[in-house]
């Protein structure tokens, strides 16, 4: 006997209703069940929107608003910010982990690092062309142009920041400290006199993103793992020793360590202020074979002194947004000091995505997306399209703004 989903009477109660076919019967249990799986979220991916769920692609239909509904101003002071009839839209998909977008103005297209399928992708900007930019990229996580039109980048697996000169060489400005190999450079920005600063934490020991340490290493304690696998042949391992820290190249070549674990574990993504007078730092989750604390996913900021040093930490945020922690990553500075923040906030769905703070670290805005985000630049002709690397994804938005500097 069929039973209505809300408890009605039996189907054969309803005096004079034609009698139900075969075919009617099983509509009807194709629909019961369809709205049992829904409810239960087993085949329907979770959305930004609730209904009907968001389609990112870039073919999809428009999402029907003047106003894209996951563009979110938090204050009325993040109104200003946002272009009306601009919708998010994802741009592409297909990677494992993508990080580390970097706008070059000259050439108008975006690179980033798809990390576990050890690439480089890039976007072209006159007819959204995606295309491999490099391969193999040794796992490279952060990249930035500098003013100078070259790009920088971090790789995990050679534990090194390089450098891509005009005539197409490559040039090695950081590999180790004192003597010691880093741990796996992540993010890299340039400060207005020349200077690169990165940050250096332990996640390129992850296996997935990267390569373990020797036998014995942090990430590597018990000697299971070997760290040779999927490397060419006498590929060079290490084991990390130093701890995870950020640190000043400058230019002329000389390397200095302006922030330790102890002043802030975890360091990740880095940004500077529009006059370069401040640097924000985010502070994550524990590495691998981290023995510390770890970073409570917070945002820092330091007074840069001289160009050279770093003083008065304080507390930017905690990025807890409606008692949801949205974890940091990756960050960039707009024109008037405001700091667009990629947020990763797990399963939260409707959190991960961007947070937009005001310079005195009050929230103004959020962008949600459909995946975590880990990290974002400004780019387009004008600066003024936000593009969001999230998990597998590339997403992009126009923006009343402009990113403050080269990215």
């Amino acid at each position: 006997m069929l039973q209505r989903q809300d408890d009605a009477p039996p189907v054969e109660a309803f005096a004079g209703s034609a009698p139900l076919s075969r075919r009617a019967i099983l509509a009807g249990a194709g629909a019961v069940l369809a709205t049992s799986t829904r409810a239960f979220g087993q085949h329907e991916p979770p959305s930004t929107v609730t209904k009907p769920p968001r389609d990112f692609r870039p073919g999809a239909a428009p999402t029907t608003y003047f106003t894209d509904p996951d563009v979110i101003s938090v204050d009325p002071a993040f109104g200003s910010y946002v272009v009306p009839n601009s919708a998010i839209c994802r741009l592409w998909t297909g990677g494992l982990w993508t990080e580390g977008p970097a706008w070059n103005g000259v050439g108008r297209y975006l690179v980033w690092s798809d990390i576990p399928n050890d690439r480089q992708m890039r976007w072209l900007e006159e007819d959204g062309h995606v295309g491999i930019f490099r391969v193999r990229s040794n796992n490279a996580n952060g990249n930035s142009f500098d003013r100078q039109g070259r790009q920088l980048s971090c790789e995990h697996v050679t534990r090194r920041v390089v450098r891509y000169e005009l005539d197409g060489s490559a040039t090695v400005l950081a590999d180790r400290f004192d003597g010691t190999p880093f741990n796996s450079p992540n993010d890299i920005v340039q400060h207005a006199d020349g200077s690169y600063w990165f940050t250096d934490p332990a996640y390129g020991g992850f296996l997935y993103e990267g390569m373990p340490d020797e036998a014995g290493g942090p990430s590597n304690a018990q000697g299971r793992l070997d760290p040779r696998l999927g490397q060419p042949a006498g590929f060079p391992t290490a084991r990390r020793v130093l701890p995870n820290a950020v640190y000043r190249i400058d230019p002329t070549g000389r390397i200095d360590r302006v922030l330790t674990e102890d002043q802030l574990p975890d360091p990740n993504g880095l940004c500077f202020s529009p006059d370069h007078k401040t640097l924000y730092v985010s502070s994550t989750g524990k590495g691998p074979g981290d023995t510390g604390p770890g970073g409570k996913g917070e945002i820092y900021a330091f007074d840069v002194e001289n160009g050279r040093s770093l003083a008065n930490k304080r507390l930017f945020s905690d990025c807890m947004v409606d008692d949801v922690k949205c974890g940091p990553d990756g960050m960039r500075a707009d024109v008037d000091g405001n700091l667009w923040a990629a947020s990763n906030a797990g399963r939260t769905v409707g959190y991960s995505g961007v947070t937009v703070w005001s310079p005195e670290g009050q929230l103004i805005g959020r962008i949600r997306l459909p995946e975590v985000c880990a990290n974002l630049t400004f780019g387009g002709p004008k600066r003024n399209r936000l593009f969001m690397t999230a998990s597998q994804s590339l997403y992009a938005v126009y923006v009343n703004t402009q990113g403050a500097g080269p990215a």
